[in-house]
């Protein structure tokens, strides 16, 4: 049960970064830790979190309650209805980003928040093997 009020949710809600987020920073540290340069800034559709333009690779870093992470997203009890169609909606709005940008000939890469806590040098030693070459 939620024991805000439906005002106090709406405003720490909108307080959520969608820049520089903790996963994010964890990922751009440990991919410089390897000597792996990239950039932030873009015109990118979706705007990606980072991207290697010589390579043409661009990385998402999913947050797993925005995004569905079918591993540990979960959907509130209060509003639920509402949530089930805001995910839902997000995880269109990524396919279609990832079908643009991949018909613009970009690699996209993406994982989810877990994934960066939990398997961070596996994530960075995907990202590795794609920009070398293998997919």
């Amino acid at each position: 049960m939620d024991t805000k009020s439906k005002e106090e949710r709406s405003k720490n809600m909108a307080a959520v970064k969608n820049k520089n987020t903790d996963l994010e920073i964890r990922l751009r540290k440990a991919l410089w830790q390897q000597g792996l340069r990239y950039r932030l800034s873009n015109k990118l559709p979706g705007r990606p979190d980072i991207i290697f333009p010589g390579k043409k690779i661009a990385v998402f870093c999913d947050g797993c309650f925005w995004h569905g992470c079918p591993k540990c997203g979960q959907i509130p009890e209060q509003n639920r209805v509402f949530w089930v169609t805001k995910i839902k909606k997000n995880r269109l709005n990524d396919m279609k980003v990832t079908q643009k940008l991949e018909q613009l000939g970009w690699k996209v890469k993406r994982y989810w928040g877990c994934e960066i806590k939990k398997e961070l040098e596996r994530v960075v030693n995907d990202i590795k093997q794609t920009i070398n070459g293998g997919d």
